[in-house]
């Protein structure tokens, strides 16, 4: 190998080297995960820049196994390339990592504590060089960061749209195996997803009643106690069309950049769907966008009305009233978290379905109130029970169906088409006082239920 074999190329230079071995030097900017590919290697695909290429070049790894492939422990760290063959598909300039010639070291970037230049992550061919050092501590000094933010606009999750692709900055807060081969991810950043509008079936709420969350079995309540109790904790689907994605490789507790994210609303609940298409960048924990969604959170909860969801503010409708006004407001997470049992909260709710639909109905043959409302904020969804007496108090005793109609349809916020058919119900923000007890139950939530008392409904 001559001289020339152990010089970095600028990636602006290397682009226009097609069919050539190049050495390159970047920092790491987002990669794809893990798969396994038809043949028997696995594949990655890494984007690194430097100054010469704002864009960059990305870099295809395909090696025997998932643990082979470079893992990037945080955006902005160095990748040095040996000997990698500068291709093009279709018309993508891009580099092939191959087994046979190439070789790869991972060093933490700038900022980082360790002195000695020791790569963290190396293949099977690196040889380590001395005159290599000088480079890498060149690349520490220089500041990426605003280039490397300007690459993707990313989006809070209070700013996503139904059908649309983000970019999101979020924590992973908990990994779960819901089915073989199949996984999601509970992601937050310390803001609340929009409500959304619920369609109008209504007469089947018992028989197909609106699922509390989109995971087939319920979370644990040591899980559920490890989440924050302010912000939408979204749920994450992973879409892996025929290929098989190194899910595991994903870290809990860490923050991470999400590229081309595509959102949904499943069942009235907003999702994450990760795809192949999907890259990913874990973050450390003092980047400006991490540091900047920490603060706005820290900011929000100890606030009088800090838990109060981001699209109501700066007040409820006034549909109901409580006889606790100056109560502090909870979430819903709270509830469901709070340690003791029986409590009483105050929330700010949307009932999103009730049963039985009918206001004939909402009374037992002797004359007491029996309805289960379901009721949700950013945080989660609750069945809440409205009985006997809390009942007669929620409805002020009255007795007319056409009264009765009506107050239902103000609570779920009905729409209804020019024939006067439903069409769509967008529920209003209520306030409202739960109480929690014991009881023998199947609620999902375990043996907690949670009853409605002390509001009234005054529309």
């Amino acid at each position: 190998m001559s001289g020339a074999d152990y010089t970095f190329m600028k990636i602006a230079d290397a682009v226009s080297c097609i069919n050539q071995r190049v050495n390159l030097i970047g920092v790491a900017v987002d990669t794809t995960l893990p798969k396994s590919t038809k043949g028997t290697d696995c594949f990655c695909a890494v984007r690194i820049i430097d100054e010469s290429l704002p864009s960059g070049i990305h870099i295809h790894f395909f090696l025997p196994t998932m643990e082979d492939l470079p893992a990037i422990e945080n955006v902005g760290d160095i990748v040095l390339l040996y000997q990698v063959v500068i291709s093009t598909w279709p018309d993508d300039v891009y580099a092939m990592f191959n087994k046979k010639f190439s070789s790869f070291a991972i060093f933490e970037g700038r900022g980082s504590s360790i002195k000695e230049l020791v790569p963290y992550q190396i293949s099977a061919r690196y040889e380590p060089r001395e005159k290599d050092k000088k480079v890498i501590v060149g690349l520490r000094k220089c500041s990426f960061g605003e280039r490397i933010k300007g690459l993707y606009e990313t989006f809070f999750l209070r700013e996503i749209k139904e059908g649309g692709h983000f970019n999101v900055v979020c924590k992973i807060l908990h990994i779960s195996q819901v089915k073989e081969d199949e996984w999601m991810l509970f992601i937050w950043d310390g803001s609340d997803t929009n409500p959304v509008s619920v369609e109008a079936k209504y007469d089947n709420a018992m028989q197909n009643p609106l699922p509390l969350m989109l995971e087939p079995a319920p979370l644990s309540r040591d899980i559920l106690c490890t989440f924050p109790v302010v912000g939408t904790v979204l749920r994450m689907v992973i879409d892996q069309g025929q290929e098989k994605l190194g899910i595991k490789f994903i870290k809990c507790n860490r923050w991470m950049k999400f590229i081309n994210i595509r959102f949904e609303v499943h069942a009235a609940l907003w999702r994450a769907v990760l795809t192949p298409t999907s890259k990913l960048c874990y973050l450390p924990d003092d980047d400006y966008s991490v540091m900047n969604r920490q603060r706005i959170y820290k900011e929000r909860v100890p606030t009088r009305y800090g838990r109060m969801p981001f699209s109501c503010f700066y007040w409820p409708s006034s549909i109901t009233e409580t006889s606790h006004p100056d109560a502090n407001l909870v979430t819903l997470m709270d509830v469901l978290t709070y340690p003791e049992v029986t409590y009483k909260f105050k929330c700010l709710v949307r009932v999103v379905a009730l049963a039985p639909w009918r206001p004939e109905d909402f009374r037992s043959p002797s004359g007491v109130y029996r309805m289960q409302l379901t009721l949700e904020d950013p945080t989660a969804r609750i069945h809440a029970f409205l009985f006997d007496k809390d009942g007669d108090k929620f409805f002020e005793n009255r007795e007319s169906v056409d009264e009765l109609t009506k107050m239902r349809d103000v609570l779920l916020g009905v729409n209804r088409d020019p024939t006067g058919e439903y069409v769509t119900r967008d529920p209003p923000w209520i306030q409202c006082c739960l109480k929690s007890y014991y009881i023998d139950s199947n609620d999902v939530w375990g043996s907690r239920t949670y009853g409605i008392f002390d509001t009234t409904c005054v529309s």
